[in-house]
């Protein structure tokens, strides 16, 4: 009997047995389901304790008292597609079902964290001044603030060696000898550091001109003070299936007008609009990129990325956009410094 069979009660079994069920699975759930697997619903131990509280009893039927209607993925479905799920419904485990419903599977986040090594390049771009910053920036490269104890570049690099990754290039050129003596080549981080070095400013996208051998696989372009919540390991793997060869990650952004907005049409007002929201897609600072664009970036050469981006698509080259809906922060001002303190420990960076 596998581990997820373990979970699975019928629902006329007492409450008093659904927690020795979830208490000996370990998978803080039971599947609640009848006679012939079919699943009825979900309960773990949080809904039991609020249906106690509630006035409920220990005597009473998993039935009763399941979620009937939980998140459920299908049978067949990829690794890849499952971390999203579980990743845009803020949930843990899953139940898979059969077309018919039948209970196929149990699916757990930790179930998917666990990533084979990547061949792709990771490049992070750490060159900036970060004068936006003010004082905290005089003799600290943003990339190298601390939160909670790691500097902001450590956090990245180590979120991207969870997922497999272990080969990295960094940008560096304010004050790079912070980075390059705190990371050195990178093995004390069981991974591999190249550093791009730039004796003038490149914007951020030159530095990639510095690459003296191109990967051989599309790779992530990463700038050195972003965090965001994500399976880069799907992100490319995404950008490979759609055939692309730059891809910009972006994430919603909303706007409201704090005014009356007036809609004019010759002269005369046509209609008038309270406090609008506008909603904009706002690029993340993560790209993918196939080794092809680099072609078009040329050594020494000041370059941002929106320039390289647009040069892209003139080209004819596929350039597409990727929506990330989990969490992300770009720290370019003091207050962004300061959330991302606050938030860094609800994330799991």
């Amino acid at each position: 009997m596998t581990s997820w069979e373990h979970t699975l009660v019928l629902e006329g079994q007492k409450l008093r047995e659904v927690l020795s069920v979830i208490d000996r699975s370990g998978r803080q759930i039971a599947l609640v389901v009848d006679s012939k697997r079919r699943l009825i619903g979900t309960l773990s131990d949080g809904d039991i304790r609020r249906w106690l509280i509630g006035g409920g009893t220990i005597d009473d039927f998993a039935g009763e008292v399941c979620n009937r209607l939980p998140r459920t993925a299908f049978e067949g479905v990829g690794r890849a597609a499952l971390r999203k799920l579980l990743h845009d419904h803020g949930v843990n485990h899953m139940p898979v079902i059969a077309a018919d419903r039948r209970v196929v599977g149990l699916v757990g986040l930790e179930d998917l964290l666990v990533f084979p090594e990547r061949p792709e390049t990771v490049v992070i771009m750490a060159g900036g001044l970060g004068s936006r910053m003010g004082s905290l920036t005089h003799e600290t490269p943003k990339p190298m603030l601390p939160i909670d104890g790691r500097p902001v570049l450590q956090i990245i690099l180590e979120q991207f060696r969870r997922q497999g990754f272990r080969r990295f290039l960094i940008a560096v050129n304010y004050l790079a000898d912070r980075i390059t003596d705190h990371f050195g080549d990178g093995r004390g981080y069981d991974v591999e550091i190249e550093y791009l070095r730039e004796k003038k400013r490149l914007g951020t996208a030159g530095a990639l001109g510095l690459i003296e051998r191109a990967p051989e696989h599309p790779f992530i372009v990463t700038n050195g003070d972003v965090l965001m919540n994500e399976f880069f390991c799907d992100i490319l793997d995404e950008h490979r299936l759609q055939a692309s060869d730059l891809t910009v990650m972006v994430r919603d952004y909303e706007m409201q007008v704090p005014y009356g907005v007036v809609e004019e049409r010759g002269g005369n007002a046509a209609s008038i609009v309270e406090k609008p929201v506008h909603n904009f897609k706002v690029n993340t600072g993560v790209y993918c990129l196939s080794p092809a664009v680099l072609r078009l970036v040329l050594k020494n050469s000041y370059l941002d990325m929106p320039d390289l981006f647009n040069a892209a698509a003139a080209t004819g080259m596929k350039a597409r956009i990727q929506r990330i809906n989990g969490y992300w922060i770009d720290i370019g001002r003091v207050p962004d410094y300061e959330r991302a303190k606050m938030e860094i420990g609800r994330i799991g960076l």
